[in-house]
């Protein structure tokens, strides 16, 4: 929750999009381990579709954010400003999130548990934004690339919106 924090104020200061897609996916981070935990405490194929949807359901809303939000940006050519909290707080995360999505990946792997691989999939998509966040904020704070923080949005929409249409398609 404190990461949560940390991104809203990196991102009202900043005024970045980015940023601020960056705080709800970690929330949906927080939702999906929550999931996880209730699949876990029970069984049954039932519970197990109703966790990866809820996981799904999460993904489909932060797409449609995103992808409102980051559109927007554009068309208006709205500029952010640099975000110093911002660039170093997305950068341990990248870290720690592969770390932890390949930990969860290899867990549900052994345990063979669909929704624990799909939310270690979710900690590697968490991962991949916080990449992508930073290199926007990288671009927008270096070389005055203001458009970089939008299309940083947009690469979550792309990653999240697969998901989505794996989970909903049955794929598991």
């Amino acid at each position: 929750m404190i990461g949560i924090v940390v991104l809203a104020v990196a991102a009202i200061a900043a005024r970045s999009v980015a940023l601020a897609g960056f705080g709800l996916d970690s929330l949906i981070e927080i939702g999906a381990s929550t999931v996880v935990i209730w699949e876990l405490s029970g069984t049954g194929e039932d519970r197990r579709r109703r966790g990866l949807k809820l996981i799904g359901v999460g993904f489909a809303l932060l797409s449609v954010y995103l992808l409102v939000q980051s559109t927007w940006v554009l068309a208006t050519g709205f500029r952010p400003h640099h975000s110093p909290l911002g660039i170093g707080w997305t950068a341990v995360t990248a870290a720690v999130m592969f770390a932890l999505a390949a930990g969860k990946a290899r867990t549900g792997t052994a345990l063979d548990n669909p929704v624990l691989k799909t939310e270690g999939r979710v900690t590697m998509i968490d991962g991949l934004l916080a990449a992508a966040v930073l290199l926007g904020l990288l671009l927008n704070s270096l070389a005055g690339l203001w458009w970089a923080d939008a299309a940083a949005g947009y690469v979550l929409v792309y990653y999240a919106l697969r998901e989505v249409m794996e989970i909903f398609a049955g794929a598991h």
